[in-house]
């Protein structure tokens, strides 16, 4: 006997215009298409303590990270990853007074991120960001923009995964909101450097700005305020909870230097590590 199958489930409607023309609705699809949910609203609020206390050595590697590469070190000189004229000046340094600037800059846009996602407002500050190149003389190619997300995200990750004191089932929550967000800021980023949805851009208002000073945040308390209270730490995965770093799970790339500056906690014989001991 053939068993008859039911009429499949209509697929949600997306309006195609108004992921371009509308923060809300691309915000709202986003979400919903990354089950961005409460669980993860809440373990960026009880663990936002911890991606904080990254926050100095991943600004401190990014642009170390940068200045690695003449492409983007010029940048700093030029204003733009376009043009490959050498500088006229010396190529920048990390305690170069620009470079300075710039780090507290991304300070406090990391800072930025351990706020509350269930407002509007925090996403309007990513998309800003995503924006900024394209309304300013800044021109920096997606590609750069791109890799420097991963980059974070690479970093973030690790750190979150070697941590001594959460269990991994507290871990896994964070890297997965932290990720979510980063991924959102991404598209964001993207959103201002390809030409879908251009057919739309007469209509565009809510991606329009005005000029602000670089590295504004909007609300001036989030440098000074805690955002959504922590619980305990949970120590049930002391013994367990470490992740084993790059180094350590590959003999023959002993040598290699891992990107996150946390991943040799699990070698140490106590299991308090100098960052995380904080």
């Amino acid at each position: 006997m053939e068993r008859k199958m039911g009429p499949a489930a209509d697929p949600m409607h997306v309006d195609r215009k108004m992921l371009y023309t509308s923060l809300e609705e691309r915000i709202k699809y986003l979400h919903h298409f990354l089950d961005f949910n409460s669980a993860d609203i809440e373990a960026l609020l009880t663990g936002n303590k911890y991606i904080k206390q990254l926050i100095p050595a991943v600004v401190n590697l990014v642009y170390k990270k940068l200045l690695q590469y003449d492409i983007t070190s010029r940048a700093f000189h030029t204003r733009t990853t376009a043009d490959e004229k050498e500088p006229e000046e010396e190529y920048l340094h990390e305690e170069t007074p620009k470079i300075q600037r710039r780090k507290m800059f991304l300070r406090w846009y990391l800072t930025r991120l351990c706020q509350d996602p269930t407002t509007m407002d925090f996403w309007r500050y990513l998309n800003k960001v995503g924006g900024q190149a394209r309304m300013s003389p800044l021109n920096i190619e997606y590609i750069h923009l791109g890799a420097c997300l991963g980059y974070i995200q690479d970093i973030w990750i690790e750190a979150m995964l070697s941590h001594p004191h959460l269990s991994l089932r507290r871990k896994i929550a964070l890297v997965r909101a932290v990720n979510k967000i980063l991924w959102i800021q991404n598209d964001l980023f993207a959103r201002y450097h390809s030409s879908d949805g251009d057919e739309f851009a007469d209509e565009m208002s809510e991606f329009n700005y005005t000029e602000d000073q670089e590295g504004y945040l909007g609300d001036k308390r989030i440098l000074g305020s805690s955002s959504g209270s922590s619980t305990e730490d949970d120590r049930s995965s002391i013994s367990s909870g470490v992740a084993p770093s790059i180094d350590s799970a590959a003999p023959s790339t002993k040598s290699k230097v891992s990107a996150c500056p946390f991943a040799d906690m699990g070698k140490n014989s106590s299991t308090e590590t100098k960052i995380w001991a904080n």
